[in-house]
């Protein structure tokens, strides 16, 4: 006899969150712009060029309405890096905590 939850695997994952000491915010991103760009709403309320760097481009693939976190240049604030990509587990559980307004 089967029980339900032998049915659900649930996997443990450790959610990366933003570090505030390093600059790290979160972002949405809002439109892709071609040539490893996008448009990125970020938590700050500024809106930023964010550029996804070569060793991101071909492992992890952003679209529209990700979530990520972002590095804003430190000589052009309207310009960031793109760190890390949220996938949908992680979003649901940094709402649940919090971290999202």
């Amino acid at each position: 006899m089967k029980r339900k939850n032998d049915d659900v695997h649930e996997e443990l994952q450790r959610v990366r969150i933003p570090r505030k000491g390093e600059g790290e915010i979160l972002a949405i991103v809002e439109s892709m712009l071609g040539s490893n760009r996008v448009m990125l709403k970020c938590m700050d309320g500024k809106m930023r060029m964010g550029r996804i760097p070569g060793k991101m481009k071909k492992r992890i693939w952003v679209r529209e309405g990700d979530l990520v976190i972002a590095v804003p240049w430190s000589f052009q604030d309207e310009k960031a890096d793109i760190v890390w990509r949220y996938t949908g587990p992680q979003v649901d559980w940094l709402q649940r905590m919090g971290y999202m307004r």
